[in-house]
């Protein structure tokens, strides 16, 4: 179990230093992408879609069982009017804050830490949501 903990860590590691290497830990760079001014940052996102696509479409066809233990499961695809309003608070908040969670926990690792209230609004929304909404 504790091997587990050790690549989950790592992979964090891993995934932070990417978002804050690639720009992402810095809202005006995300801001200014949002605002189709500086596209620089697409690279990062074909990137990781890349890897994504890769990871959960055919490492389980060449795996018979995930490398630290568990079971491959078929993923759901639901497209909910939830799902939609979602993804557009989302994207208000990206826009408004310039930060998504994982380049928010990026920005904290790399020392920004008025972006604090941010992370703050992204746990209370989350808590709020499942809370009252769920």
């Amino acid at each position: 179990m504790r091997s587990k903990y050790f690549f989950v860590f790592t992979g964090g590691l891993l995934f932070g230093f990417g978002l804050a290497f690639g720009g992402m830990s810095k809202p005006e760079i995300v801001l200014s992408f949002l605002q189709l001014k500086d596209l620089g940052l697409l690279i990062l996102l074909g990137g990781s879609a890349f890897v994504t696509a890769i990871t959960i479409n055919f490492i389980p066809k060449v795996l018979n069982k995930p490398l630290l233990g568990g079971e491959f499961k078929k993923r759901k695809h639901t497209l909910s009017k939830r799902t939609l309003i979602g993804a557009a608070i989302f994207g208000v908040g990206w826009g408004i804050s310039g930060q998504c969670p994982g380049s928010a926990m990026a920005s904290l690792g790399v020392g920004n830490i008025p972006i604090l209230l941010g992370v703050a609004s992204m746990f209370l929304g989350a808590y709020i949501m499942g809370r009252f909404f769920s």
